[in-house]
């Protein structure tokens, strides 16, 4: 007792430590950020043009080991390097801190009311907060474009343009052009961000790459319209002024208009694939599409030169660290332990893992099965908890696409196979969930978006059983086709049984059939089936990445990765370049220039991480090799189907506690404003997934303000 009541004002104290040194590095964080968009508001104005840049260029430009180029490296990329790296070790003391839940508690309650969700169209549902930073943006862009022409119009007069042998209206378009361009690439320095899996920089706001998808294809819209608007702009200036000849000029110390012209072609057969009727119908198209981007980054780089790429540079220098990361841990096999069959054409995958390896509820991660297609790589919510089942993480597969059903039809034929190559990325998700600080939960899923409240709903089994807390009451209301898919709720219980816990768990299910009037009879139902397949040596559990379980790595190759391109890009410029030029940017090819700078950038990229991650490797191989080889073990046979086996006496307590807190309901649907309404609790968590008509019949009912206790919550889910 006395070591007891001695060590807690030591542990207390180093709380109070860790809690002020994350407060001070958000704080730097926060300065940073406000910093840097302060000088995205400055740059188009005449302050900046006149007053600022030449004494930056007087202390920057002539420079032996960066010249101009160094200016653009200080003020624009290394200021989001810098927030991604502190962003790591603010979500290292994070991790580490015993009230980080409590703080977030705090935070998500005062902005309750500024997360209502909006339906707006083109953007879908939104909250009021992201509908703001949108707002901003916007105007940011505006304000940036509107600056240029106004201290550049005045400028162009018949006196200005009688040389050029041009006409105003020619020298305004194409001051115009030049400026879309300009205001485009604002867009283009945050496109990669939102997709950067594991990202800290999003992660440190609170945001996960699933979540920011939309971010990523708002941006997406705006830079692909920019651009094009850009290309028309000049297209037409030339042809106006008999100069189409310059479509076809690659200048060698110059902007290459081809390059530009490749760059916009790439961009645009990309964007195309991306519109919802042409993604849904042809994924596969939409698919290898996407892999322009890499045709569109190097040709733009090729068109506007190195030296003013690197405004754009930091989003795709973390987005290739991440990228690269995912590209290691997807080389080797992974070992899948078995897969739970459902009637409705759905499968578990069943994984082992390493104990080291935690995720939070809705993450999700992405599988690739070679003996289907080796490049397509699909992502599916986590349906397993990482603390109820330490030793296993599931997915959910429903059998909708080509690629599904594949997979489906290879594992539930008579013939199945005893074993799978599967490789995985992954798990990706939210840092926490905050989802005890409700008194009630109420989930709203349509089919298949059942899938992210399993997750939740084991978390929250495992969270009443081991730490002893409240948790807060759950219904679950589930709308299903028919009756075969009702079996999807037998994914509530994991594959081994569930902890006698389950029956505490305060959860009332009311499952919806909308296409059957009547229960399906005994001699039609299709039984759930459990197939466990044989292990190779060479399959390894899931380790865990260098990312949301390594912070610390993952800024330790950021900062180094970024530190010996610089080191190798002086040296290339002082002994190199800066002998043949001397700073002039007269002599040397920009082109050259362009790609000496991209290989220097991809190889310390492929050292840094290639060493982080063999490191890492060999450390987690030793907890790898203690997990038991499952060759051989006696496998825990998985539960019935307590909806298929209603009919008859069930054994397992977990079983009886979920049959029995379940109703369902033939031929309707939910009347969801009633439910909701209903609810008289002080704080009502609103979770939905399904349909687009669902969500957003929910998002206008938590909006409506007739309810103050419903507080709606977005999910990320993929199938």
């Amino acid at each position: 007792m006395a070591q007891t009541s001695s060590s807690s004002p030591s542990l207390k104290a180093s709380s109070s430590v860790t809690n002020d040194l994350q407060a001070t590095i958000m704080a730097l964080i926060l300065i940073v950020t406000i910093g840097y968009f302060l000088l995205l508001i400055v740059t188009p104005t005449n302050m900046y043009r006149q007053i600022w840049t030449p004494k930056i260029k007087a202390h920057t430009t002539n420079s032996t080991y960066f010249g101009a180029q160094g200016r653009t490296l200080l003020m624009n990329t290394f200021p989001l390097i810098f927030i991604a790296v502190l962003g790591c070790v603010y979500l290292h003391l994070w991790k580490k801190s015993n009230n980080k839940n409590i703080n977030r508690f705090e935070k998500k309650q005062k902005l309750a009311i500024w997360r209502r969700p909006i339906i707006m169209k083109g953007l879908g549902i939104v909250s009021r907060i992201e509908l703001g930073f949108f707002v901003m943006f916007i105007a940011l862009l505006v304000w940036t474009f509107a600056s240029y022409l106004h201290i550049i119009f005045p400028t162009i007069t018949p006196k200005s343009v009688a040389n050029s042998g041009e006409k105003v209206w020619e020298a305004k378009l194409e001051d115009s052009g030049l400026r879309l361009g300009l205001v485009g690439n604002i867009c283009l320095t945050f496109l990669f961000v939102p997709v950067t899996r594991g990202s800290s920089v999003l992660q440190v706001f609170g945001l996960t790459s699933e979540a920011s998808v939309k971010y990523h294809i708002w941006l997406g819209h705006i830079v692909m319209t920019l651009f094009s608007a850009h290309g028309i702009c000049y297209i037409i200036y030339w042809a106006s002024t008999h100069q189409l000849s310059e479509m076809l000029k690659w200048g060698k110390t110059d902007i290459s208009n081809l390059a530009g012209e490749l760059a916009l072609l790439s961009g645009l057969v990309l964007w195309i694939a991306t519109f919802p009727k042409i993604r849904r119908k042809m994924f596969e198209l939409f698919f290898y599409t996407h892999h322009f981007y890499i045709l569109f980054v190097v040709f733009f780089v090729f068109h506007v030169g190195v030296s003013y790429a690197c405004i754009m540079l930091p989003g795709f220098f973390l987005f290739m660290v991440g990228r690269f990361l995912r590209f290691l841990q997807s080389r080797s096999n992974v070992r899948l332990v078995s897969a739970r069959v459902l009637p409705c054409e759905t499968l578990e995958l069943n994984f082992s893992k390493t104990k080291g390896l935690s995720y939070t509820p809705t993450s999700i991660m992405f599988v690739n099965v070679p003996s289907i297609s080796k490049l397509q790589w699909h992502p599916f919510t986590i349906t397993s908890s990482s603390n109820l089942e330490p030793e296993k993480i599931s997915v959910a597969i429903k059998g909708e696409g080509s690629w599904s059903k594949k997979l489906y039809q290879m594992i539930s034929s008579p013939n199945s196979v005893d074993r799978l190559n599967v490789s995985v990325e992954g798990p990706y998700g939210p840092p926490s969930t905050h989802f005890l600080r409700h008194d009630l939960l109420v989930m709203i899923s349509g089919g298949s978006g059942i899938t992210p409240f399993i997750s939740i709903i084991r978390e929250l089994i495992h969270t009443s059983e081991s730490q002893k807390c409240k948790t807060p009451e759950i219904l679950l209301i589930s709308v299903f086709k028919n009756s075969e898919d009702l079996t999807m709720l037998d994914l509530l219980l994991p594959i081994s049984g569930a902890p006698s816990e389950t029956c505490k768990l305060g959860l009332q299910i009311e499952a919806f059939v909308t296409r059957e009037k009547q229960p399906v009879s005994t001699e039609d139902k299709k039984n759930v089936r459990t197939i466990w397949f044989k292990p190779n040596p060479s399959d390894k559990p899931i380790t865990p990445i260098l990312g949301q379980n390594n912070w610390l790595w993952l800024g330790a190759i950021i900062s180094c990765s970024f530190l010996i391109f610089l080191i190798s890009l002086g040296v290339l410029n002082r002994y190199y370049i800066y002998p043949i030029d001397n700073n002039t940017n007269d002599i040397f090819s920009y082109p050259i220039k362009a790609v000496l700078n991209m290989l220097i950038i991809c190889i310390s990229i492929v050292i840094t991480s290639s060493a982080a991650f063999v490191w890492n490797k060999r450390q987690s191989g030793t907890d790898a090799k203690q997990i038991q080889n499952m060759e051989g073990a006696t496998p825990m046979a998985s539960p019935n189907s307590w909806f298929y086996n209603a009919d008859r006496e069930m054994e397992s307590l977990p079983q009886q506690s979920l049959f029995q807190s379940t109703n369902l309901h033939f031929g309707e649907r939910p009347d969801l404003k009633r439910i909701l309404f209903e609810r008289k609790e002080s704080s009502v968590g609103v979770l939905v997934c399904g349909p687009k008509r669902m969500r957003h019949e929910v998002a206008n009912i938590c909006s409506s303000g007739l309810a103050s206790n419903l507080h709606f919550e977005s999910i990320s889910f993929s199938w």
